[in-house]
């Protein structure tokens, strides 16, 4: 096993991160008491962070989203956002994470009056106090934005062109998150068509709590270059008596196009969407070469870094520094960032960066 200092050290990538998944317990304290928020459960920082915890590991998506209204509860106010985004930033970079997209729904931040773009702006001048804040300590970081639209509302064309609006500010993307069963990508059409139209990018969140049509409508009807969990596509998937493996129309297309797959894997099992780590998908889904990413969804809800999902799949599957670096750059790949940016990310940061690790054990070894 790779450990775990190690494995903070190795040069990681993010693709999928909520960033009101992700606050520090005694930032939302602070927040609340400095906006009169009254609705959290404690103000005790350990109690705090126990109930976000168990509420949610549920087994429930629906109700693991209940948590949240905690966290975008004190999200209302510029400074506020900028300060979570500042900090999810700085954590993100402690943590080893190079390169980070990290989504929020500006929607959610408009209970008190602010406009989407408002919302956006605060967000990505907290990443540029982050980014600066990191570089200070030693840790270099690259931030975007993926701007999310929430599935059970009514304004994914309004958010999608606040999206575009930003495009040139740090916003790499365009995101549909919610419940899904009820609320199929195909009710977004129009915002998705508007996105292609402008040459930008969409993920969408898809085969989570809901099953293979979900996936579908994703990639064929709404053009999603990358999938939002996708633990479902397994659906499509047979394993035979002589453990030969058949893939499905759709699991063969997903893999034959190279889409890839923001899986989460703390997450998935807090949801109930994996039994558990061990029996989780993503197994089986990088042993095909799916165009596997890992990710860590909701790092408050599920007490998880980048770091921590890394160690806990090399401790289910032996994964090594070497599927590390394959996952990382799996990534990069995968990325909306411009492909010089990406480029140079891959060639001068990861994988110097894990040659450097790998020299490091070899030496271990030899003494």
């Amino acid at each position: 096993m790779v450990d775990h200092e190690t494995i903070r050290r190795a040069p990681k990538a993010l693709l999928h991160d909520h960033l009101d998944g992700g606050l520090r317990p005694a930032t939302v304290i602070d927040l609340a008491r400095e906006y009169g928020y009254t609705g959290l459960p404690t103000t005790d920082v350990d109690d705090l962070t126990a109930w976000f915890h168990r509420g949610a590991d549920r087994k429930s998506l629906e109700l693991y989203l209940e948590t949240f209204a905690h966290t975008f509860g004190v999200m209302q106010w510029p400074a506020a956002i900028a300060r979570v985004a500042a900090e999810c930033a700085e954590d993100l970079a402690a943590d080893g994470v190079v390169y980070a997209e990290v989504r929020m729904a500006p929607e959610l931040c408009t209970e008190q009056g602010l406009t989407l773009d408002e919302a956006v702006e605060a967000m990505l001048e907290g990443f540029r106090i982050g980014t600066e804040r990191a570089a200070a300590a030693g840790h270099t970081i690259v931030m975007k934005l993926l701007v999310t639209a929430m599935r059970q509302a009514a304004r994914s064309v309004e958010v999608a062109e606040c999206a575009v609006r930003w495009r040139d500010a740090g916003v790499v993307g365009f995101d549909v998150a919610g419940p899904e069963k009820g609320f199929p990508p195909t009710r977004y059409l129009d915002a998705f068509e508007y996105i292609r139209r402008e040459n930008f990018h969409i993920t969408i969140h898809a085969g989570e709590s809901f099953g293979l049509p979900s996936i579908w409508e994703a990639v064929q009807f709404a053009g999603a270059e990358r999938l939002g969990h996708g633990v479902r596509i397994v659906d499509d998937i047979t394993t035979r008596p002589d453990g030969s493996v058949g893939l499905g129309r759709l699991a063969a297309f997903v893999r034959d196009r190279r889409i890839p797959l923001e899986m989460c894997p703390t997450s998935n099992v807090h949801t109930g969407a994996a039994p558990s780590i061990r029996e989780h998908p993503i197994d089986l889904l990088r042993r095909l070469r799916f165009r596997v990413t890992l990710n860590t969804d909701n790092r408050l809800m599920s007490g998880v870094s980048l770091s921590s999902e890394f160690a806990a799949l090399d401790e289910a599957f032996a994964i090594g520094l070497g599927e590390m670096e394959w996952l990382t750059l799996n990534a990069l790949k995968s990325a909306f960032a411009p492909f010089d940016e990406r480029l140079r990310l891959i060639n001068e940061v990861v994988k110097p960066g894990y040659a450097h690790l790998r020299a490091e054990q070899t030496r271990v070894v030899v003494s």
